[in-house]
């Protein structure tokens, strides 16, 4: 099989840098703030309609940032699902959801932007739904997901439901603070990456195995709902 041509190479080549100059200026000014010419302008592209050539609309190229983000994550998730053992309990489960994020955040070359774009997606529904979509169609995550869902089958739906979103917030935007004092050479919480993600994991199995005070639990009949905790 032939390589590339020279050609191909600077096409690649030219994606991956308006890839990471939009994953930056998404990062920190917002997606809707940033447009497609800025990216092209940013990324050193005489043609101020490079973005569109590469990728297509702004939301293709949103979709191809997290997508490039999701692979390597997918991997190391599905090396720690297959890794977990036998009976995995709630920590197991978290472990597998947390650790994956916050090691592929630290082998990124620093300053990282990934955590503070995610952040920054997922203010907006339509975004969002794009976020969402290339997570869940990960099936080590469907099965961490499954896997949660069947350890913590004694909460009522509604608690589940809230605690999902809670959990979902503290992943989201833990790292999003992080990797911003990071960028600002400012004290962290942690020292490292892999402490964060130890941080996260302690606080999500608390925030998962707190106890339910009954006059929130509405009701222990009500419909199941399967757990959403996703990016």
């Amino acid at each position: 099989m032939r390589g590339k041509t020279g050609r191909g190479e600077r096409s690649d080549a030219t994606r991956e840098l308006i890839l990471a100059t939009a994953e930056r200026l998404f990062a920190e000014h917002g997606v809707f703030a940033v447009s497609n010419r800025q990216v092209s302008e940013a990324a050193g592209q005489g043609n101020n309609a490079a973005v569109g050539y590469h990728f297509g609309t702004k939301t293709d190229l949103v979709r191809a940032i997290a997508r490039k983000h999701a692979e390597p994550v997918e991997r190391l998730r599905l090396r720690m699902v297959v890794e977990v053992g036998e009976s995995p309990g709630v920590r197991d489960w978290v472990t597998c959801l947390v650790r994956p994020s916050t090691d592929h955040l630290a082998s990124l070359d620093s300053p990282t932007w990934y955590a503070r774009f995610t952040a920054q997606a997922m203010t907006d529904p339509g975004l969002r739904e794009i976020m969402v979509h290339e997570s869940l169609g990960a099936p080590s995550l469907r099965r961490i997901i499954q896997g949660l869902d069947d350890c913590l089958s004694d909460l009522p739906a509604e608690v589940r439901a809230e605690r999902s979103d809670m959990a979902r917030q503290l992943m989201v935007h833990m790292c999003a603070e992080r990797e911003r004092a990071l960028a600002l050479g400012t004290d962290t919480p942690r020292s490292s990456w892999h402490d964060a993600g130890t941080g996260l994991i302690d606080a999500i199995v608390g925030l998962w195995q707190a106890p339910v005070t009954p006059s929130t639990a509405v009701t222990r009949h009500g419909r199941h709902r399967p757990l959403n905790i996703t990016p």
